[in-house]
């Protein structure tokens, strides 16, 4: 390893160069100080000169000091004159070992990535103090020279040349570097060739465009107010579960359009979802991505909160907030693919690090990124590694695993020939599936009160079953199906809808299958599919009688929920994250009869056992009457563990159905605790029945109920006790 090394910026050990040296007569201190006029050495302990060092006639910048043998165990610091300035510095090619500490043991676990890869603040014992440095550290296997350059040297990458590993990782510490500084990796592919500066994959921070560039952060700072939450009792199968879809740069903004802070939607998100009685938030993507179209769900910064809301201690303090309120915050993340911006992941190195190489596993033809090399050690434990890092610095409840499907299948959205199979000429991409089996391992490993769920819109097996019984491990699985049959069948005329009503029924002969969500997502109101409000049919009263209807239907049916904002309040247009929901519509009376329906939905629903405590148990459902499709009318029971009965009657139609009859369990009077066409939620408040009593069935042997069933409804009714 040459000098002309160092100013060619070739130089992949420069720990054999600079720093102390062995000479032939004791010791000497080597520095590359490229813009340096002059330098110093000084002792550390007592700022004592040891001399001037001479600057190298061949390598301008390169500056040399001889000193005798006892200096070798001494710190030093060097005085550097630079224009008409001068400043200390202290050398960080004295501090060899602390680098490399970064990857001792790095691989042994994926914990270990985020607490010693990227930017980590230590400290260093120099003399008898403790000082703040920051130790960088970085994967590029296939690189022939890595620079560190930020604020610390004004972006120059012949300052800071970084120390190759034998595992590939690059190393260096910097001790008068701290929070806040700025930073990315200059790096030279395995030919020399110059890439685009890179962002740190690992980086706890990151600024916007145009820079994306890293920022050193300290994860230490932050203290917790939420230990009673974390000390909950977790049943997360048998407990009511409403969740509120979020995404942050729309739900709210400012007058001049730009979006809340983390300390903003505090104040203002939580006592609003609070006030609702949802039980958790579910956020679409916070990780760093650099195109705010794709709404997180095209992310290079996998362990960093995105700053275009605040800091990570603000976002910190937002999920303590959640957590002080009684509310889960759960998180969208997508190890499916990753866009193709330069400052990112793709061909980080030179070489096919994070991707597969070939595209015809390596791209995704519908979201035109790359596609993460599953079977590649350091990818998995990447992945893996971040999922935890969420879940460990951020107190996150839960994880939804984006685009799991896509991650399943080797011919997901490949026509024949675009795609390779397996070893054994199928379709399943064993790595993936091996990767999120691993991953859910872990995550219920180290944080048993965490939950993952898949979107996984396929029959594919097990998705939410354990590991160790042939499944995937997933705690959750959005019912995909439930949601494209209910709509298809929600969305037809009423006088249709008699033709389709298996599209309501068939979700039951599959619905314990999985411990499924019941979803109504941000993907149900774009790309032209209108809101909810609008796919349903009708005038102005009828499209919100259905939309009622159907939002009690849903939260009768076995599985936990899920709702996106805006459709809490029977939002009219489609989505559009560029602008903030149309609150306005809350000064109609129609959309506050909406959002009132929702409310009474959730604390119902959180009220009452038989609405949640069996959602995954068949013993938890029984029809009554799921065959009149005639009248487009179904009956069914939820049950609670203790026995207890809730009975569930919806029309979907226009008309009236007087006398209808119920068949119940027991005799005693009946109450209606739940009616979608009351008139506090902008219905016709059609009479269901002054006196509900059951007497003694016509037809069948047992009990029945007659009632009066309004138009386009859905009631709940329950056993008055005493």
């Amino acid at each position: 390893m040459s000098l002309a090394s160092l100013a060619e910026v070739r130089c992949a050990h420069p720990f054999a160069l600079l720093g102390w040296q062995k000479a032939d007569k004791g010791w000497l201190i080597r520095v590359y100080l490229p813009k340096a006029r002059a330098v110093e050495v000084l002792s550390f302990d007592d700022h004592s000169s040891w001399g001037q060092m001479n600057e190298d006639n061949s390598v301008p910048g390169v500056f040399t000091l001889q000193l005798p043998r006892k200096r070798k165990t001494e710190l030093y610091k060097l005085k550097v004159t630079q224009g008409q300035y001068q400043y200390e510095l202290l050398d960080p090619y004295q501090f060899k070992e602390e680098a490399f500490y970064a990857v001792h043991y790095v691989h042994m676990r994926p914990e270990n990535l985020y607490s010693q890869l990227g930017a980590q603040i230590i400290s260093l014992q120099l003399g008898k103090k403790t000082h703040k440095a920051t130790r960088f550290a970085v994967y590029a296997p296939h690189a022939s020279a890595v620079s560190l350059i930020g604020d610390m040297n004004d972006w120059d990458g012949r300052c800071h040349p970084m120390e190759r590993t034998q595992c590939g990782h690059w190393v260096l510490v910097l001790p008068q570097v701290g929070e806040g500084v700025r930073y990315k990796y200059e790096i030279k592919d395995a030919s020399g060739h110059l890439l685009p500066h890179k962002a740190d994959p690992l980086a706890f921070a990151a600024e916007q465009y145009p820079s994306h560039a890293s920022l050193v952060f300290d994860h230490s700072k932050y203290q917790w107010q939420d230990s009673q939450w974390l000390q909950r009792e977790h049943l997360p199968y048998q407990s009511p579960m409403s969740i509120y879809e979020v995404h942050l740069g729309s739900w709210r903004t400012h007058t001049d359009g730009s979006p809340l802070t983390y300390p903003e939607l505090a104040t203002s998100l939580i006592p609003y979802v609070k006030d609702l009685g949802y039980t958790h938030i579910e956020l679409l993507p916070v990780m760093e991505h650099p195109y705010s179209g794709s709404w997180g769900y095209q992310p290079l910064g996998l362990f960093a909160a995105t700053s275009r809301f605040g800091t990570p201690d603000q976002f910190k303090a937002f999920v303590d907030a959640c957590h002080q309120a009684g509310i889960g915050v759960i998180l969208d993340w997508v190890p499916a693919h990753f866009p193709e911006d330069g400052h990112g992941l793709a061909r980080f190195d030179g070489g096919h690090l994070y991707e597969y190489a070939d595209p015809r596993r390596g791209w995704h033809p519908d979201w035109n990124s790359c596609i993460y090399d599953y079977g590649k050690d350091y990818v998995r434990q990447f992945l893996v590694a971040s999922a935890l890092y969420w879940l460990d610095h951020f107190h996150i409840d839960g994880l939804r695993v984006d685009a799991v499907a896509s991650m399943l299948y080797l011919d997901y959205s490949r026509e024949h020939g675009e795609w390779i199979p397996n070893v054994d000429g199928g379709n399943h991409n064993y790595e993936a599936i091996s990767l999120l089996k691993w991953l859910n391992q872990e995550v219920y490993a180290q944080f048993p009160k965490a939950i993952t769920i898949a979107e996984e819109s396929t029959s594919f097996h097990g998705v939410s079953r354990p590991v160790d019984l042939g499944g995937l491990g997933f705690g959750f699985k959005w019912n995909m199906g439930w949601m494209n049959d209910s709509l298809r069948y929600i969305s037809k005329d009423p006088a249709y809808r008699k033709f389709h009503h298996n599209d309501l029924t068939f979700s039951m002969v599959y619905a314990f299958s999985e411990n499924f969500i019941l979803p109504l997502s941000h993907d149900e109101v774009v790309h032209g599919k209108g809101s909810i409000l609008n796919k349903m049919p009708g005038d102005e009263w009828q499209q919100a009688a259905n939309l009622r209807a159907y939002y009690a239907f849903m939260f009768a049916h076995p599985g936990k929920k899920l709702n996106f904002m805006g459709n809490e309040f029977g939002q009219g247009t489609e989505w559009n994250h560029n602008q903030a929901l149309p609150w306005f519509l809350l000064d109609f009376e129609k959309h506050r009869g909406v959002q009132q329906l929702v409310r009474d939905l959730n604390y119902t629903y959180r009220r009452c056992a038989p609405l949640h405590q069996l959602d995954h148990e068949p013993a938890g459902f029984a029809w009554i009457e799921h065959q009149d499709a005639d009248h487009s009318t179904l009956s069914f029971k939820r049950y609670s563990r203790a026995g207890e009965v809730l009975y569930v009657v919806c029309n979907f139609t226009p008309v009236p159905r007087p006398a209808y009859l119920l068949d119940v369990e027991q005799h005693g009077d009946y109450e209606v605790i739940l009616n979608s066409d009351s008139s506090y939620y902008w219905g016709s408040n059609y009479p269901v029945g002054s006196h509900l009593s059951a007497n003694q069935g016509v037809y069948n042997p047992g009990w029945q109920l007659q009632l009066d069933l309004p138009p386009l409804s859905t009631l709940y009714l329950r056993r008055r006790l005493s």
